[in-house]
Protein backbone atom coordinates (compact mmCIF):
# COMPACT_ATOMS: atom_id res chain seq x y z
CA UNK A 1 0.00 0.00 0.00
CA UNK A 2 1.31 3.31 -1.18
CA UNK A 3 1.73 6.17 1.69
CA UNK A 4 -0.21 9.64 0.16
CA UNK A 5 1.59 12.52 1.48
CA UNK A 6 -1.03 14.85 -0.21
CA UNK A 7 -4.02 13.03 2.02
CA UNK A 8 -6.60 15.22 2.81
CA UNK A 9 -8.70 12.34 3.87
CA UNK A 10 -10.57 12.55 7.62
CA UNK A 11 -8.30 10.98 10.38
CA UNK A 12 -10.03 8.40 12.75
CA UNK A 13 -8.22 9.59 16.27
CA UNK A 14 -8.16 6.62 18.86
CA UNK A 15 -7.97 7.12 22.57
CA UNK A 16 -6.10 4.58 24.78
CA UNK A 17 -7.24 5.97 28.10
CA UNK A 18 -5.90 3.21 30.47
CA UNK A 19 -4.27 0.08 29.11
CA UNK A 20 -2.71 -3.02 30.43
CA UNK A 21 0.79 -2.10 32.07
CA UNK A 22 0.76 1.48 33.41
CA UNK A 23 -1.26 2.77 36.77
CA UNK A 24 -1.54 5.54 38.66
CA UNK A 25 1.76 5.51 40.13
CA UNK A 26 3.00 6.16 36.69
CA UNK A 27 0.31 8.93 36.34
CA UNK A 28 -1.90 9.90 38.20
CA UNK A 29 -4.37 10.72 35.61
CA UNK A 30 -4.54 7.26 34.42
CA UNK A 31 -8.57 6.56 34.64
CA UNK A 32 -9.22 3.33 36.56
CA UNK A 33 -12.74 2.66 37.63
CA UNK A 34 -15.59 2.28 35.53
CA UNK A 35 -16.89 5.67 36.59
CA UNK A 36 -13.30 7.19 35.37
CA UNK A 37 -12.86 5.52 32.33
CA UNK A 38 -16.95 6.57 31.05
CA UNK A 39 -15.94 10.33 31.83
CA UNK A 40 -12.52 10.13 30.47
CA UNK A 41 -14.30 8.86 26.94
CA UNK A 42 -16.79 11.54 27.16
CA UNK A 43 -14.34 14.23 27.05
CA UNK A 44 -12.40 12.20 23.98
CA UNK A 45 -15.35 12.46 22.83
CA UNK A 46 -15.30 16.20 23.15
CA UNK A 47 -11.88 16.79 22.05
CA UNK A 48 -12.32 14.92 18.83
CA UNK A 49 -11.83 11.26 18.85
CA UNK A 50 -14.43 8.95 17.10
CA UNK A 51 -12.57 5.38 18.87
CA UNK A 52 -11.93 4.72 22.68
CA UNK A 53 -10.18 1.58 23.27
CA UNK A 54 -10.87 -0.25 26.80
CA UNK A 55 -8.66 -2.25 29.12
CA UNK A 56 -10.69 -2.84 32.45
CA UNK A 57 -9.35 -2.85 35.71
CA UNK A 58 -10.50 -4.43 39.11
CA UNK A 59 -10.52 -2.89 42.58
CA UNK A 60 -7.14 -2.64 43.30
CA UNK A 61 -5.98 -1.38 39.88
CA UNK A 62 -5.01 -4.80 38.21
CA UNK A 63 -5.59 -5.62 34.76
CA UNK A 64 -9.41 -8.11 34.39
CA UNK A 65 -10.71 -10.26 32.37
CA UNK A 66 -14.08 -10.01 33.97
CA UNK A 67 -16.65 -9.89 31.54
CA UNK A 68 -19.23 -8.33 34.26
CA UNK A 69 -16.56 -5.35 34.74
CA UNK A 70 -16.19 -4.61 30.92
CA UNK A 71 -19.83 -4.88 30.58
CA UNK A 72 -20.08 -2.22 33.48
CA UNK A 73 -17.77 -0.29 31.72
CA UNK A 74 -18.99 -0.13 27.93
CA UNK A 75 -22.64 0.56 29.24
CA UNK A 76 -21.39 3.51 31.34
CA UNK A 77 -19.79 4.69 28.19
CA UNK A 78 -22.67 4.22 26.51
CA UNK A 79 -24.80 6.50 28.61
CA UNK A 80 -22.56 9.80 28.10
CA UNK A 81 -22.05 9.57 24.52
CA UNK A 82 -21.83 8.14 21.19
CA UNK A 83 -17.83 7.65 20.69
CA UNK A 84 -17.17 3.51 19.30
CA UNK A 85 -16.20 1.49 21.77
CA UNK A 86 -13.13 -0.89 21.29
CA UNK A 87 -11.77 -4.20 23.31
CA UNK A 88 -8.33 -5.22 23.20
CA UNK A 89 -8.35 -8.77 23.46
CA UNK A 90 -4.85 -9.04 25.50
CA UNK A 91 -6.15 -7.87 28.71
CA UNK A 92 -3.04 -6.82 29.93
CA UNK A 93 -0.46 -7.92 32.20
CA UNK A 94 -0.74 -9.36 35.59
CA UNK A 95 2.40 -10.14 38.05
CA UNK A 96 1.81 -13.16 40.64
CA UNK A 97 3.33 -13.48 44.00
CA UNK A 98 6.97 -12.96 43.01
CA UNK A 99 6.11 -10.45 40.55
CA UNK A 100 6.60 -12.21 37.41
CA UNK A 101 4.50 -11.57 34.65
CA UNK A 102 1.65 -13.33 33.97
CA UNK A 103 -0.30 -12.77 30.66
CA UNK A 104 -4.07 -13.64 30.75
CA UNK A 105 -5.24 -17.35 29.07
CA UNK A 106 -6.35 -17.78 25.96
CA UNK A 107 -9.31 -18.95 27.14
CA UNK A 108 -9.78 -15.56 29.36
CA UNK A 109 -9.05 -13.57 26.18
CA UNK A 110 -11.83 -15.68 23.97
CA UNK A 111 -14.54 -14.30 26.65
CA UNK A 112 -14.49 -11.24 25.99
CA UNK A 113 -16.94 -12.02 22.97
CA UNK A 114 -19.68 -12.70 26.15
CA UNK A 115 -19.50 -8.73 26.76
CA UNK A 116 -22.89 -7.68 26.90
CA UNK A 117 -23.69 -5.03 25.76
CA UNK A 118 -20.46 -5.81 23.03
CA UNK A 119 -18.26 -3.23 21.88
CA UNK A 120 -18.02 -2.34 18.23
CA UNK A 121 -14.46 -3.37 17.77
CA UNK A 122 -12.28 -6.14 18.96
CA UNK A 123 -8.27 -6.07 18.67
CA UNK A 124 -6.41 -9.13 17.56
CA UNK A 125 -2.62 -9.49 17.29
CA UNK A 126 -1.03 -11.06 14.77
CA UNK A 127 1.35 -13.33 15.40
CA UNK A 128 3.42 -14.59 18.60
CA UNK A 129 6.27 -12.56 20.05
CA UNK A 130 7.97 -12.16 23.26
CA UNK A 131 6.71 -8.97 25.14
CA UNK A 132 9.39 -7.28 27.30
CA UNK A 133 7.62 -4.58 29.95
CA UNK A 134 9.25 -3.00 32.86
CA UNK A 135 8.34 -5.68 34.67
CA UNK A 136 10.07 -8.53 33.01
CA UNK A 137 9.87 -10.46 29.84
CA UNK A 138 7.12 -13.19 28.97
CA UNK A 139 5.50 -14.47 25.61
CA UNK A 140 3.01 -13.43 24.21
CA UNK A 141 1.26 -16.02 22.44
CA UNK A 142 -1.31 -15.53 19.84
CA UNK A 143 -1.39 -18.74 17.14
CA UNK A 144 -3.41 -18.64 14.34
CA UNK A 145 -5.78 -21.18 15.45
CA UNK A 146 -6.84 -18.82 18.24
CA UNK A 147 -6.62 -15.68 16.11
CA UNK A 148 -8.95 -17.24 13.22
CA UNK A 149 -11.59 -19.07 16.44
CA UNK A 150 -11.27 -15.52 17.52
CA UNK A 151 -11.80 -13.78 14.11
CA UNK A 152 -14.75 -16.94 13.05
CA UNK A 153 -16.41 -15.10 16.74
CA UNK A 154 -16.25 -11.39 15.71
CA UNK A 155 -17.87 -12.50 12.18
CA UNK A 156 -20.96 -14.41 14.18
CA UNK A 157 -21.58 -11.27 16.29
CA UNK A 158 -21.19 -8.46 13.70
CA UNK A 159 -18.11 -6.78 15.80
CA UNK A 160 -15.27 -5.12 14.03
CA UNK A 161 -12.10 -6.17 14.03
CA UNK A 162 -8.28 -4.34 14.54
CA UNK A 163 -5.69 -6.27 13.40
CA UNK A 164 -2.54 -5.21 15.33
CA UNK A 165 1.11 -5.82 13.60
CA UNK A 166 3.97 -6.09 15.88
CA UNK A 167 6.46 -7.55 13.23
CA UNK A 168 6.58 -7.62 9.71
CA UNK A 169 6.00 -11.55 9.79
CA UNK A 170 2.54 -10.32 11.43
CA UNK A 171 1.74 -9.05 7.70
CA UNK A 172 2.23 -12.33 6.45
CA UNK A 173 0.16 -14.13 8.82
CA UNK A 174 -2.47 -11.88 7.69
CA UNK A 175 -1.85 -12.59 4.02
CA UNK A 176 -2.06 -15.86 4.43
CA UNK A 177 -6.00 -15.39 6.94
CA UNK A 178 -7.47 -13.57 3.83
CA UNK A 179 -5.74 -16.06 1.32
CA UNK A 180 -7.73 -18.96 3.49
CA UNK A 181 -10.60 -16.59 3.80
CA UNK A 182 -10.61 -16.47 7.42
CA UNK A 183 -10.02 -12.59 6.97
CA UNK A 184 -11.80 -10.73 4.60
CA UNK A 185 -10.82 -7.11 3.21
CA UNK A 186 -10.55 -4.11 3.56
CA UNK A 187 -9.02 -4.54 6.61
CA UNK A 188 -8.09 -2.46 9.86
CA UNK A 189 -4.34 -2.82 10.85
CA UNK A 190 -2.47 -1.21 13.79
CA UNK A 191 1.30 -1.14 13.22
CA UNK A 192 2.69 -1.33 16.79
CA UNK A 193 5.87 0.49 16.72
CA UNK A 194 8.44 0.97 19.73
CA UNK A 195 7.25 -2.42 21.93
CA UNK A 196 10.31 -4.52 22.93
CA UNK A 197 10.58 -7.36 21.28
CA UNK A 198 8.69 -5.83 18.46
CA UNK A 199 9.64 -3.79 15.95
CA UNK A 200 11.54 -0.10 16.08
CA UNK A 201 9.42 2.69 16.04
CA UNK A 202 11.62 3.99 12.53
CA UNK A 203 10.10 5.71 9.61
CA UNK A 204 12.06 2.68 7.48
CA UNK A 205 9.88 -0.06 9.32
CA UNK A 206 7.05 1.59 8.83
CA UNK A 207 7.27 2.82 5.18
CA UNK A 208 8.29 -1.32 4.62
CA UNK A 209 5.41 -2.42 6.67
CA UNK A 210 2.77 -0.20 4.75
CA UNK A 211 4.85 -1.42 1.52
CA UNK A 212 3.63 -4.96 2.38
CA UNK A 213 0.03 -4.09 3.16
CA UNK A 214 -2.92 -4.78 1.13
CA UNK A 215 -4.50 -2.03 -1.01
CA UNK A 216 -7.74 -0.49 0.19
CA UNK A 217 -6.91 -1.26 3.90
CA UNK A 218 -7.04 1.74 6.65
CA UNK A 219 -4.57 1.90 8.77
CA UNK A 220 -2.87 3.63 11.64
CA UNK A 221 -0.43 3.49 13.83
CA UNK A 222 0.76 2.54 18.11
CA UNK A 223 3.86 4.07 18.82
CA UNK A 224 4.90 4.38 22.61
CA UNK A 225 6.89 5.96 24.97
CA UNK A 226 9.43 8.47 23.52
CA UNK A 227 8.86 7.49 20.31
CA UNK A 228 4.78 7.85 20.16
CA UNK A 229 4.51 11.93 19.30
CA UNK A 230 6.64 11.78 16.41
CA UNK A 231 5.69 8.54 14.65
CA UNK A 232 2.23 9.17 15.29
CA UNK A 233 2.22 12.68 13.50
CA UNK A 234 4.47 10.32 10.65
CA UNK A 235 1.53 8.30 10.08
CA UNK A 236 -1.07 11.29 9.53
CA UNK A 237 1.32 12.83 7.10
CA UNK A 238 1.58 9.48 5.38
CA UNK A 239 -2.13 9.40 4.77
CA UNK A 240 -3.08 6.73 7.49
CA UNK A 241 -4.85 7.48 11.36
CA UNK A 242 -3.74 8.07 14.60
CA UNK A 243 -3.97 6.62 17.88
CA UNK A 244 -3.19 8.58 21.36
CA UNK A 245 -3.96 7.99 25.18
CA UNK A 246 -2.00 7.37 28.66
CA UNK A 247 -1.73 3.59 27.35
CA UNK A 248 1.36 4.96 24.74
CA UNK A 249 2.27 7.78 26.69
CA UNK A 250 2.20 8.63 30.09
CA UNK A 251 3.75 12.53 28.65
CA UNK A 252 2.66 15.14 27.12
CA UNK A 253 6.60 16.52 26.39
CA UNK A 254 9.84 15.65 27.72
CA UNK A 255 9.40 15.72 31.66
CA UNK A 256 6.06 16.70 31.85
CA UNK A 257 3.13 14.09 32.45
CA UNK A 258 0.02 14.78 30.71
CA UNK A 259 -2.50 16.09 32.62
CA UNK A 260 -5.08 13.67 30.91
CA UNK A 261 -6.29 11.87 27.87
CA UNK A 262 -8.19 14.49 26.39
CA UNK A 263 -5.24 16.92 26.28
CA UNK A 264 -3.02 14.13 24.17
CA UNK A 265 -6.26 14.23 21.83
CA UNK A 266 -6.51 17.59 21.12
CA UNK A 267 -2.75 17.38 20.23
CA UNK A 268 -3.46 15.11 17.64
CA UNK A 269 -6.74 17.05 16.46
CA UNK A 270 -4.51 20.33 16.14
CA UNK A 271 -1.59 18.16 14.14
CA UNK A 272 -3.64 16.87 11.93
CA UNK A 273 -5.79 20.22 11.01
CA UNK A 274 -2.44 21.62 10.52
CA UNK A 275 -1.27 19.79 7.54
CA UNK A 276 -5.32 19.63 6.58
CA UNK A 277 -6.94 16.83 7.54
CA UNK A 278 -10.02 17.03 9.77
CA UNK A 279 -10.88 14.23 12.97
CA UNK A 280 -13.41 11.81 11.24
CA UNK A 281 -17.12 12.26 13.22
CA UNK A 282 -18.16 8.87 14.91
CA UNK A 283 -20.21 8.27 11.93
CA UNK A 284 -17.45 8.87 9.65
CA UNK A 285 -15.19 6.58 11.03
CA UNK A 286 -17.78 4.32 11.40
CA UNK A 287 -18.23 4.42 7.76
CA UNK A 288 -14.49 4.31 6.89
CA UNK A 289 -14.24 1.20 9.47
CA UNK A 290 -17.33 -0.63 7.36
CA UNK A 291 -19.12 -0.84 10.95
CA UNK A 292 -22.89 -2.18 11.11
CA UNK A 293 -23.20 -2.27 14.20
Amino acid sequence: MKPDLLSADKVIITAAITGGIHNKQDNPALPITPEQQARDALDCYNAGASVVHIQARDQEGHCSGDVDLYSHILALIGEKCPIIKQIGNGIGIRLDSNNHVVMPSLEERYNLLTINPQAEIHTIKAGTFEFRTPYGATTFYNPNTFNEAYIQGCKMLNIGLEIEIYDLSHIVNVIEMVERGALIPPLHISFVLGIRGGAPASAHVLLNMLDALPEGSTWQVIAVGRHHLRTTMLAIMLGGNARTGLEDTLFYKSGDLATSNAQLVERMVRLAREIGREPATVDEARSMLGLTR
